[in-house]
């Protein structure tokens, strides 16, 4: 059976816990690494709201094939995404229904190696988003007289909530990348290094076994009387 190497399992341990991105635009960013053990299906469920977006990327970070099949199951039983022994993809569900979406990540197609995955699902619900806007509007009437433009300055800090909410999610999928590139090269590296001992090995047992043969043929007791 393979195994997931003590660096990614103290990868998976330091990003296990669930993070949630809360600011002053409507989305909500939730992370997760985890183990996906050989032979086995894990589903995972995520409440959205009416009228809103659901986006969810995953990556293989380690384990034989770099595979594993996914899936996407709305609230009333319907399967909306389907794909099988994938590295990475990249889904999104809009409008959403109001009820819990079923992210299933399916590894049964390998008996042997487990699998470390790493998913990110940003919601987007119209509601808070609205509800955001309102009260903006109600600031916006109580400060009438005040010579700043809140609409202005609303627009502009949602402009750079969004940029900072895309450079985060960026550097967390190169993380990701990294660490599956890492898992690539060591498992490589343990590869060469064992093919690399094993043809010097072959290559000193010829070279012994030829030196012995032609001492022997050269090596004669008999002598020839002339």
């Amino acid at each position: 059976m393979m195994t997931v190497p003590a660096e990614l399992c103290l990868l998976a341990c330091l990003t296990l816990t669930v993070g949630l991105t809360s600011g002053l635009g409507p989305n909500k960013d939730f992370e997760f690494t985890f183990l996906l053990p050989a032979g086995s299906t894990e589903c995972f469920y995520q409440t959205t709201e009416n009228n809103g977006s659901l986006e969810v990327e995953y990556q293989v970070i380690a384990g034989s094939g770099l595979d594993v099949g996914f899936s996407i199951i709305s609230p009333s039983g319907y399967r909306l995404v389907s794909d099988f022994r994938r590295s990475d993809g990249l889904h999104m569900v809009h409008p959403t229904d109001d009820g819990d979406y079923r992210l299933c990540f399916d590894n049964s197609f390998s008996k042997l190696s487990e699998k470390m995955v790493f998913f990110e699902v940003i919601i987007n619900n119209q509601n808070i988003a609205g509800g955001a806007q309102n009260e903006w509007a109600d600031v916006a009437r109580t400060e009438s007289l005040v010579d700043y433009k809140l609409e202005d300055i609303r627009a502009s800090m949602d402009l750079v909530y969004q940029h900072l909410e895309r450079s985060r999610q960026l550097q967390t999928m190169l993380r990701a990348f990294e660490a599956r590139d890492r898992y690539l090269l060591e498992d490589n590296l343990w590869r060469v290094s064992f093919w690399s001992c094993l043809s010097m090995l072959v290559i000193l047992t010829v070279a012994v076994t030829q030196i012995y043969t032609l001492r022997r043929l050269f090596d004669g007791t008999k002598r020839v009387c002339t």
